[in-house]
């Protein structure tokens, strides 16, 4: 029954102070912004307004719209403006999930470009979701996720985005660090901290030391990147982590980085989204920009 068009044509008539100036403002014709109002005073068994000679004066009811009018209009706008900017990929939120403790430190070099490209978007990071990623992506509870371990489903697509090495970090006090690699049963000696993830989700165990039946002589769990490097620079333990992450804070902290194993352990950072939306214009340029950012060659 009450339409914004009411509103908008009580206002006019308000800012205007007639009805003819009050329809040119809205693009009507007098007598379509006439008939308006008189539909609405017969559902409604209302008056809104008198006229008096050329003159309009609002009724009590008529003055009570105005009020209503004068608040609720620029609320539309704003929705409108907001709808329009959502449309024009201008607006709206990018909410990440992180399946990677030490892919923060890489996140906050994306985060910013994009931030400086994307001025009405806002980005938020989740991460309640560490290491259960996946559902939270079903959910749509996060729009992407960062992760080094994709699960292939038929309806999420998965984009590299970083190459890494995974390395042992040890003190410069622990006799391995003279060592270029180690072999698993090195590790047996050792103890080694790790983030509070199941095994399997660790590959310093299920790429290195299970596959050679070797554990170590003590794992721990920590949560906090900084505390687990500042725990390996005063030769309380060992860490397996990224080994551009390493050399970043070698620069400050007596440590070294060790390959592990021959070869090394070679991962990627990868990007997860939901294919419904590899349309999505804020999700496109976050991959594009993760995919220019540069760290220390590892």
């Amino acid at each position: 029954m009450l339409e914004k068009v009411h509103l908008s044509i009580l206002r006019e008539i308000s800012r205007q102070g007639s009805l003819t100036a009050a329809a040119d403002s809205l693009h009507l014709t007098q007598s379509a912004l006439s008939h308006s109002i008189k539909k609405l005073e017969q559902l409604a068994n209302i008056s809104l307004w008198v006229k008096d000679g050329r003159n309009i004066k609002l009724t009590q009811a008529g003055e009570y719209l105005l009020a209503q009018a004068n608040r609720l209009i620029p609320q539309f706008e704003r929705m409108e403006e907001t709808l329009r900017q959502f449309a024009a990929n201008e607006k709206g939120a990018l909410h990440i999930g992180m399946e990677c403790h030490p892919c923060y430190q890489w996140l906050l070099r994306v985060v910013s470009p994009f931030l400086a490209s994307s001025p009405g978007v806002d980005i938020d990071v989740k991460q309640k979701f560490q290491f259960g990623g996946m559902a939270a992506l079903f959910n749509y509870d996060i729009d992407i996720l960062i992760t080094p371990d994709p699960i292939q489903k038929d309806n999420i697509n998965f984009e590299a985005v970083f190459p890494y090495e995974q390395v042992l970090i040890v003190s410069k006090l622990n006799k391995l660090s003279k060592l270029a690699s180690i072999t698993p049963a090195q590790l047996t000696e050792q103890t080694l901290l790790t983030y509070p993830v199941d095994l399997a989700r660790l590959d310093i165990f299920q790429q290195f030391l299970l596959p050679a039946q070797c554990l170590p002589k003590k794992h721990k769990t920590l949560e906090d990147t900084d505390i687990i490097l500042q725990m390996v620079a005063a030769n309380r333990g060992v860490a397996a982590l990224p080994k551009w992450l390493a050399l970043e804070y070698a620069k400050t902290l007596p440590i070294v980085p060790l390959r592990l194993g021959s070869k090394g352990i070679h991962k990627h950072i990868y990007v997860g989204y939901r294919k419904l939306e590899q349309q999505n214009k804020h999700i496109e340029s976050f991959i594009a920009l993760a995919k220019t950012v540069k760290v220390t060659p590892g």
